[in-house]
């Protein structure tokens, strides 16, 4: 039965017997077991049919088959901090001849176009990401990109004039973008449909992992007075690219890749080996088959390169374009884009000593990567949206506090507790927007998006975070060389209009298979009806046989 017509809360049935109709939950059978689930085909699948258990060794295989397609988000990490740290080094600044040692690290144009320039490296393969993850897999993409970030991190590592920093910067922005592009598709393909929300936002939680080892590593290399200080950081970037280029092409294809180019036997085998514990009849397999089926178009303009009509060409496919553009941009803009200053930021607020900004640039890491774990539990059980909400509300209160803290006790010296204060809401901002954003900004985008639009929508999604990013980058550090603490106002005003628009028009994607989300699209009021759940009693009866009846909605 498809898993989209209206009939889609009843099982398969004996065709010679009625099908059951809606019941009380107190007309129950005694042996019956109540399920409250957005998507009941879901919920009855997983609690009638082998699935895989988290600690089989089918499942420590898929672990370790996705912590080779993390190695493309740790590898994003740290180069999202290296430059961070290697931007509050003297040996750095002087080096290139750049301003701002006396504040805590370059600031002014040159630095802005060091940091922006991986942007426009990102914006760049955006024409390339979608094309090739479509045309060689998933697997494919993941290779491409690795390479291209190890000759850019090769270039910035050698690198003896500001031109060479500059390209190199660029060719690292390109690798990444399509990196970006194939790594989280991989990771919400091949993940089976309830574990989804936590394999995923681990995905993104290894950022951290690669920021947490560079700024542990330039609190080292930072005590150098040669320019082993930040070439050693920029080099280590190539370790990560090298796991996944080596291993890349080892790793299984994703199943929905394989069923599109027509390699159906293959698919089935490894949709059944890594979401059934080998059984291709689990109730959880066939279920995703059929909706596999439905959804995957051969002649889907995932198959024409040039093709983008797909993200926009209907009702369904633009709400689902609209909810990836407001997480990419949404994601850059609620505070982070600070991030890249940090050594800068805890000049602001008093801390005048290289070494100790370099420290406190670490200790930020920690903090943010454990509110990025405990954000990844929590994203099959809180759900998307009420994280989104909450995480950005409390991102703009902390914003608050720092941005009074800096105004009132900024200078060096003049108070130290307020100076304490104002490092500690740092501190808080990080872990609060680490534990909604982090897990959600490889997750949510890729769940939203269809699969025949999955692999060009997330080049999309990364030409939003650049364009997004690179305002960030481009602009952070002029506006603090001119407005200093008053340019973290434009962040908490933007978070306030973030909650509006999430409130209003996110859509929750918790508890549902990919496939069957075209459901909540295709509703007049997708956020309505994303919100919706259904009961229904799981019966077993006599010989084994399971029977799933509906209940009453209006018995709640």
């Amino acid at each position: 039965m498809s898993a989209h017509t209206s009939e889609k809360d009843v099982p398969a049935v004996d065709e010679k017997q009625q099908k059951p109709t809606a019941i009380a939950p107190e007309d129950a059978p005694e042996n019956a077991k109540i399920v409250e689930a957005a998507n009941t085909d879901l919920a009855l699948a997983l609690a009638t049919g082998p699935h895989l258990s988290p600690y089989s060794l089918r499942s420590i295989q898929l672990y370790l088959i996705l912590l080779v397609a993390f190695m493309g988000s740790l590898a994003n990490g740290f180069d999202g901090s290296v430059m961070s740290a290697v931007n509050g080094m003297d040996q750095y600044l002087e080096f290139f001849g750049i301003s701002g040692a006396d504040s805590g690290g370059g600031v002014g144009t040159v630095t802005a176009l060091i940091f922006g320039i991986y942007s426009i490296g990102s914006i760049v393969a955006v024409p390339v990401a979608g094309p090739v993850t479509d045309r060689v897999g998933r697997r494919g993409g993941m290779f491409l990109g690795s390479v291209i970030i190890i000759v850019g991190s090769i270039t910035v590592t050698t690198a003896s004039h500001i031109n060479a920093i500059l390209g190199g910067r660029f060719i690292l922005g390109l690798g990444v973008g399509i990196v970006q592009t194939a790594s989280p598709s991989y990771v919400v393909e091949m993940a089976p449909p309830q574990w989804r929300g936590r394999l995923t936002g681990l995905f993104n939680t290894f950022y951290y992992a690669g920021s947490i080892l560079c700024t542990g590593i330039t609190i080292a290399t930072g005590r150098l007075q040669t320019t082993r200080s930040w070439r050693a950081p920029l080099a280590i970037q190539i370790v990560a690219a090298g796991i996944l280029a080596i291993f890349s092409l080892l790793l299984p294809e994703s199943p929905r890749w394989l069923l599109a180019v027509g390699r159906k036997d293959e698919a089935l085998a490894i949709l059944a080996r890594y979401h059934g514990a080998d059984d291709p009849n689990s109730p959880l397999v066939q279920l995703e088959w059929r909706e596999f089926e439905e959804a995957i178009k051969l002649d889907a303009s995932d198959k024409r390169w040039w093709d983008y009509r797909g993200l926009v060409n209907t009702r369904n496919a633009r709400y689902r374009t609209f909810m990836m553009v407001l997480m990419a941009f949404f994601g850059q803009w609620s505070g982070n884009g600070l991030g890249y200053f940090l050594t800068i930021l805890f000049a602001n607020a008093g801390v005048n000593t290289q070494n100790a900004r370099l420290t406190l640039n670490f200790v930020n890491t920690i903090v943010s990567a454990v509110g990025a774990v405990i954000g990844t539990t929590l994203t099959d059980k809180v759900g998307r949206r009420k994280m989104w909400f909450w995480g950005t509300l409390a991102s703009a209160a902390t914003l608050v506090i720092v941005t009074g803290c800096t105004a009132k006790w900024g200078k060096s010296g003049s108070n130290p507790a307020g100076a304490n204060s104002a490092i500690a809401f740092i501190f808080l901002f990080g872990f609060v927007y680490s534990l909604a954003y982090t897990p959600l900004q490889a997750l949510y985008p890729a769940e939203v998006l269809d699969y025949n639009t999955r692999a060009k929508g997330m080049a999309v999604y990364a030409l939003c975070v650049s364009a997004a990013s690179f305002v960030n980058t481009y602009a952070g550090p002029i506006a603090l060389q001119r407005i200093t603490w008053r340019y973290y106002i434009v962040y908490i005003v933007w978070d306030l209009f973030e909650c509006v628009v999430i409130w209003f028009c996110v859509v929750e994607t918790k508890g549902r298979t990919l496939e069957e989300l075209d459901e909540i699209f295709e509703d007049p009021h997708p956020v309505r009806a994303s919100l919706r759940k259904r009961r229904v009693a799981v019966v077993n009866e006599k010989g084994g046989a399971v029977q799933a009846i509906p209940v009453k909605e209006d018995s709640v």
